[in-house]
């Protein structure tokens, strides 16, 4: 089992503890509705070591990377990030990722922790097609960082404590490298998978727990706590967020996962001919959020139903939120199911209980 520079931390204020992507990871802390509800009105810290970082260097990092992604990379100017998917040839998605742009010769991708190995073996194929090699100018440099999400409302409020260039100002999905903390070339981000707001932290992992210490130190009047993957999941599902192996896998496309916003058909790229193919032809199928308006709790792999009972999909994920205890989820449904307000049944043991098809996100900001 692996462990991140945070493990002995987490195991010394009482996380428990449990595998995930193959590393020892914190569930929860102080419970997740609780960290939830934190991350929401304040602040609260997250172990995201577990998570891949790649290099690629060099004059033709941007047209390597333009080719095995589905957005514009091009569209990206020094200290932005992109929400981005890595693809295979059938349109399928490899996963989920961000995109940093340091310079014209220097990108950052950062990938998810179950899939580094695959996303890696699937780059480097198409890699030497651009003169990049591996280990030298595409490069996995995941074991080399630690990662900390401080994500609320609070967060670069109180993470600008540590610094003395400006980051409360900084716009969504930018970045800078700082010295954060008294560590230097900290790559401060304002990004994270909440919807609450916040910044994302990479450091040396020799640094990790001076930042441990000092983010703590520095979010402890505003009440910061440290938060686990349970939250984690409730608070991107919250949101509508794809989670890799839930919503988005090998074989879904990203026009079935409403991801067309970020595929970007004015360039070329792996799996592009495959997916205007399925435009043309019409997606057969969609991912849905919804509503259960009987009572009960929609789990991933719960099928879903129309009026007549005719099976017309699955579901991927699903929850009840800590803070409005709505009971809510996504799922993939025939494409004529998909629109917001359709009525659909989710499967639950013997029952068939009522939900509505809804547009996330769940959390309104009120609610926060």
């Amino acid at each position: 089992m692996l462990t991140t520079p945070f493990t002995k931390i987490h195991e010394s204020l009482g996380a428990r503890m449990a595998p995930f992507a193959g590393y020892s990871m914190p569930i929860e802390y102080t419970g997740i509705s609780d960290e939830h509800i934190c991350v929401c009105r304040r602040l609260g810290v997250f172990d995201v070591s577990h998570m891949g970082e790649f290099w690629a260097l060099g004059k033709q990092a941007l047209p390597f990377i333009q080719h095995i992604t589905c957005n514009d990379a091009a569209a990206l100017a020094d200290g932005k990030a992109q929400y981005s998917c890595l693809m295979h040839e059938d349109g399928g998605v490899v996963d989920d990722l961000l995109v940093y742009r340091f310079s014209e010769e220097k990108y950052l991708l950062v990938v998810n922790a179950a899939n580094v190995d695959k996303d890696f073996a699937a780059a480097s194929r198409y890699a030497a097609q651009f003169g990049l090699a591996a280990g030298v100018d595409f490069v996995n440099a995941s074991a080399d960082y630690a990662q900390l999400a401080v994500q609320g409302p609070l967060a670069l409020r109180a993470m600008q404590k540590l610094c003395d260039e400006p980051l409360e100002s900084m716009e969504y999905y930018t970045f800078k490298e700082v010295t954060f903390a008294g560590i230097e070339r900290v790559v401060f981000s304002t990004t994270g998978y909440t919807g609450a707001g916040g910044c994302e932290l990479y450091v040396r992992s020799a640094e990790a727990a001076k930042l441990w210490s000092a983010v703590m130190e520095a979010g402890k009047e505003f009440g910061i706590q440290p938060i686990g993957l349970g939250a984690r999941d409730t608070l991107r599902l919250e949101m509508g967020y794809c989670l890799y192996g839930h919503e988005l896998n090998d074989h879904t496309t990203p026009l079935e996962a409403g991801l067309g916003w970020i595929t970007k058909f004015t360039k070329d790229f792996v799996g592009k001919e495959a997916l205007l193919a399925q435009k043309a032809a019409g997606v057969q199928r969609k991912l849905a959020g919804f509503v259960l308006n009987d009572r009960g709790v929609a789990r991933a792999g719960y099928e879903i139903y129309n009026d007549r009972q005719e099976k017309i999909g699955e579901v991927t994920s699903g929850t009840v939120s800590p803070l409005t205890k709505l009971s809510f989820g996504m799922g993939y449904v025939q494409a004529a199911y998909a629109a917001a307000g359709t009525k659909i049944y989710v499967k639950v043991r013997d029952k068939y209980l009522a939900a509505e098809v809804t547009k996330p996100p769940f959390r309104k900001s009120a609610d926060a």
